[in-house]
């Protein structure tokens, strides 16, 4: 045996004894069996009740050992069963057990917390100042356009499904970024500059969270994408100057062209009106006269058909009719046939005379 003498030379043995000379076996140790038959009755004796006490510590063990597969979840949790280590079931907040280690065993963690991936720039260590640092390489996106906007925006997320989670896609944080960053790059791609930096970025947000939970789905990745929040948008530091001069001189040109449209819908509002006062003008006008002929008309058949039936006095009346209209106006003299004038009451003049006195 290893701890036996070899020739001259000696091995320690392993149970802590040298070589035995001279009796007692001839520096023979005790075989392994006699070793761990001595540890048992040792055992033995130190329990109480010999053999029937080590019967009752087995059993707590075995109690203790199926007792540490209770496991408690609570509210904001959930939590995965592992069988050998392969997912086989999933487990609601409670009280539950399984079967101990290493049969099964289970993973409990926290759903409700909100965990967020910053996407464009990164956080400067607390240790070495505040702030973020920028990241050109996921910032940089081109328009449809073509030109280049700088973006930086955050992802807020929870988990929604422990078990896909954990077990359908390899490293979910980075999986998320991932597909965060590829969705705003391709909706990008189908905006203009000018609606990504100004008003656009509402939408904007919505339409890269739908994508971004659509296909986060599809992989099964068991998250709910909360927000997508544009912390910044705007065009890159290089560039910024010439474009804000292109941003300054297309408002000017659109200001230029509202107040031209002000103008052309005055004039024409000003003209339709002008026109459609000269067309109701015409058409009373016009409505007038007819009227005034017809009845100019009326009159005149109404006087034929009475000359018709008597000429002479039709003739006489309408001589005098049209002398009174003559000379009702005029200032009168009448005279004798042998050309001696005639006093006559002047009632004319006494008319005109209490009219301008308000009589």
């Amino acid at each position: 045996m290893p701890w036996q003498n070899n020739g001259d030379r000696e091995r320690p043995n392993p149970w802590g004894q040298g070589p035995r000379r001279g009796g007692g076996g001839g520096g023979e140790p005790p075989h392994i069996d006699d070793f761990i038959r001595k540890g048992q009755d040792k055992l033995r004796s130190a329990l109480p009740g010999g053999a029937g006490g080590f019967s009752v510590i087995a059993l707590v063990a075995v109690l203790l050992w199926l007792a540490s597969g209770l496991y408690r979840v609570d509210a904001n949790e959930q939590a995965v069963v592992l069988t050998f280590g392969k997912w086989t079931d999933n487990a609601s907040p409670g009280l539950h057990w399984h079967l101990p280690y290493p049969i099964e065993s289970a993973e409990v963690r926290g759903v409700t917390d909100e965990k967020q991936i910053s996407i464009g720039s990164r956080e400067i260590d607390p240790r070495r100042g505040r702030g973020s640092s920028a990241r050109p390489d996921e910032s940089l996106m081109l328009t449809a356009d073509e030109n280049i906007v700088d973006i930086r925006f955050n992802v807020v997320w929870r988990i929604k499904d422990l078990g896909q989670y954990l077990f359908k896609i390899e490293d979910p944080e980075e999986t998320i970024k991932a597909v965060a960053e590829s969705a705003m790059r391709e909706l990008v791609g189908t905006n203009k500059i000018v609606p990504i930096i100004t008003t656009g970025r509402g939408q904007l947000e919505q339409d890269v969270l739908t994508l971004l939970q659509s296909t986060l789905d599809n992989y099964e990745a068991g998250v709910t994408i909360l927000r997508v929040q544009i912390i910044e948008s705007e065009a890159p530091a290089e560039v910024k100057d010439a474009f804000l001069d292109v941003q300054r001189a297309e408002a000017d040109q659109q200001r230029f062209r509202n107040e031209a449209e002000a103008y052309r819908n005055k004039v024409v509002n000003e003209a339709e009106g002008s026109a459609e006062k000269l067309i109701q003008e015409a058409e009373a006008y016009r409505a007038q006269t007819v009227a005034r002929a017809q009845g100019e008309a009326a009159r005149f058949m109404s006087v034929y058909n009475e000359y018709v039936q008597a000429k002479d006095v039709t003739k006489k009346r309408i001589y005098l009719e049209t002398m009174e209209e003559i000379l009702s106006g005029m200032d009168k003299v009448i005279l004798e046939t042998d050309g001696a004038t005639v006093p006559y009451l002047p009632v004319t003049e006494m008319l005109k005379k209490q009219k301008s006195e308000g009589k």
